[in-house]
């Protein structure tokens, strides 16, 4: 079952990625642009990285996104032109269907073959938030401790700086 959900998970994948490019629009572009985050999100999961997944989609297809989106609504360009006008939508299928059915192939050889591959049993651990909270509590305490001090500081100055700028504007 699960292979089947990371088959599923990279063809949105790869046909949001693929439409990411050929988009017309710069917005819908983004819009494919979460969706492929999104999908490597869930494929994030499907290897026991809860954390990774989280991040995924907090970070990247939250944060980064509303800024690519402000910037795409401030720069307001209608005149732009399609990378692949002239591909109808016929050849994009069947090269799609095409890889679909290579993979499928590919697929049955390794498996006939013996050459997918095995998950040891110790890597379900690695990528949990428990896993992960032990190693940066006991080993890297202190980088961890460091990069929260840098990180504040640096709030705090980037909020002098702009308190000094506001205040010499009026």
């Amino acid at each position: 079952m699960a292979e089947y959900l990371f088959i599923l998970l990279a063809t949105i994948a790869i046909g949001a990625a693929l439409a990411m490019i050929v988009s017309k629009n710069a917005v819908n572009s983004a819009l494919f642009l979460v969706m492929n985050m999104i999908s490597l999100a869930g494929v994030y999961m499907l290897l026991n990285a809860q954390y990774l997944a989280v991040i995924q989609v907090l970070v990247y297809a939250g944060a980064i996104m509303v800024l690519f989106l402000f910037v795409i609504m401030l720069l307001n360009q209608e005149d732009e032109q399609g990378l692949f006008d002239k591909i109808s939508f016929k050849y994009l299928f069947s090269a799609l269907l095409s890889f679909v059915l290579l993979a499928q192939v590919v697929y049955m050889i390794m498996h006939w073959t013996g050459a997918t591959m095995t998950i040891a049993q110790t890597s379900s651990e690695i990528g949990t938030v428990e896993s992960l909270g032990k190693v940066i509590f006991t080993e890297y305490l202190l980088p961890f401790e460091v990069t929260g001090i840098l990180l504040t500081a640096a709030v705090v100055g980037a909020l002098v700086i702009a308190n000094k700028k506001a205040n010499s504007s009026k």
